[in-house]
């Protein structure tokens, strides 16, 4: 192996960010993927960084954390940020994509870069004695977990789920209907309506449906949900109510045709775009398949729907990162391992395709024989990685990007919370901007050394 190159273990959205980026400072990068060879019960496609559980990204809105995030990923010349763009969808005020464009760009940008080496194959365990960026995911391999594990002691875990997709030609289009809630963006979200009777029998349905076995290797485990993927049977049971102010609150929706309101709604968002496919919004789910069809076929609308995919449910693996990682997401006691994506603790898309951003730059610099860049927390890309390295080794729990864990104004800002958001993403993006000048510096010395 030459000697000015790294090891990405994973081809998803972290490790191929972290790849890309890599490259990008001229240092050769061997990617190892397991697909098409091996798959998880959650991967469907044989494409890099697929989205395997939603097509939305959430909020492009600037004064969001999330769309802070990606508007700093966005400048600094992020390629998930540069196929989004490309691959994007309607949705309302949120960043949604067409899933099977998305992965395509990225997979052909990665495999057409002269610098990346892509190797088919399942790595058991990290190597030794090159500089590795270990981009698994929540979904890592057994025998890798293992390898992990036995590298750091111990670990944590969570079980995620994914949210059913149905054909849009089966949905009854003369009791749902178009709308965004408060009118946001142009109609883009599907709305099933409910009055309080059929909420009642859809909710008593929901809570006595059948859940699908977990795996063998996950039964002797304590199952802990993220907020963020909660089954809807399981937040159901936490209260008759519990689900009209989650995934099925009916606030901010009207009908335009009729000026109803409704008691409860289900929402559904385009999946691809061509809109031939819908997914049922906050509806991830481990209920079997046939519950799947029953239950989610007494939502007004759906009665005849025709499920593309079924819900599924898999287990998610994340480190106690605070315990073993820098801030510039490499292993406090052995600097040359690298981890990037869920497995850090960063919770979402986005978030992961950051720590890989941050984790293939890193790399790339540790390399070179050069100082690392260190994001500031008054960035969102840096808030994320000083909670993942220093958010409470006791109890570490993943995080969506937030204006939480960003580092305080130095001043109070008048006008509530959004101008307060305002003047968090002001000061993110001028900071931003500067880093993105060393990014470009740091690039351009590679492609003049490279030329």
């Amino acid at each position: 192996m030459e000697e000015n190159s790294i090891h990405v273990i994973g081809a998803g959205l972290a490790g191929c960010e972290a790849a890309w980026q890599a490259a990008g400072l001229g240092v050769r990068v061997v990617l190892h993927e397991m697909k098409p060879k091996k798959k998880t019960a959650a991967h469907r496609s044989d494409s890099f960084a697929e989205l395997v559980c939603s097509n939305s990204l959430r909020s492009a809105d600037v004064t969001n954390a999330s769309g802070l995030l990606k508007e700093e990923m966005r400048r600094m010349g992020s390629l998930i940020m540069e196929a989004c763009d490309s691959s994007r969808v309607a949705a309302g005020g949120a960043l949604a994509v067409d899933r099977v464009k998305f992965s395509e760009y990225i997979t052909n940008k990665i495999k057409s870069n002269p610098l990346i080496c892509v190797e088919e194959e399942e790595v058991r365990r990290i190597p030794d004695d090159v500089i590795a960026v270990v981009a698994t995911g929540p979904l890592t391999s057994e025998p890798l977990s293992e390898d992990i594990a036995h590298r750091l002691g111990d670990g944590l875990y969570f079980f995620d789920a994914a949210a059913p997709i149905v054909s849009f030609d089966s949905i009854d289009m003369t009791k749902a209907f178009f709308a965004s809630r408060y009118g946001k963006g142009d109609a883009d979200y599907i709305n099933c309506p409910m009055n309080s009777e059929e909420y009642a029998r859809f909710y008593r349905a929901l809570v006595d449906a059948e859940e699908a076995p977990l795996h063998d290797a996950d039964k002797d485990l304590k199952i802990k949900v993220f907020e963020g993927c909660m089954p809807v049977e399981v937040m159901a049971k936490r209260g008759e109510d519990t689900l009209r102010f989650g995934p099925m609150k009916p606030v901010g929706i009207t009908n335009p045709k009729t000026g109803e309101t409704y008691y409860a709604v289900v929402q559904l968002r385009r999946e691809n775009d061509d809109g031939t496919m819908y997914n049922l919004v906050g509806f991830q789910t481990h209920l079997k398949f046939p519950e799947q069809k029953r239950v989610f076929g007494m939502i007004p609308g759906l009665e005849n729907a025709e499920f593309l995919r079924y819900g599924v449910m898999h287990r998610n693996t994340f480190l106690n990162s605070p315990k073993y990682l820098s801030q510039d997401y490499s292993m406090r006691d052995d600097e040359r391992i690298f981890f990037a994506g869920q497995m850090t603790g960063v919770e979402g898309y986005i978030e992961s395709a950051a720590s890989g951003f941050s984790a293939g730059i890193n790399a790339a610099l540790r390399v070179k024989k050069k100082e690392g860049v260190v994001f500031p927390r008054t960035m969102m890309i840096g808030a994320m990685a000083h909670y993942v390295s220093s958010g409470g080794e006791n109890d570490f729990q993943p995080m969506n990007a937030n204006f939480g864990i960003i580092a305080s104004l130095e001043h109070k800002v008048k006008g509530g919370k959004r101008a307060r958001y305002a003047a968090y993403a002001e000061r993110a993006l001028a900071e931003c901007d500067k880093v993105r000048a060393v990014l470009d510096e740091l690039r351009r010395e590679a492609v003049d050394l490279n030329s």
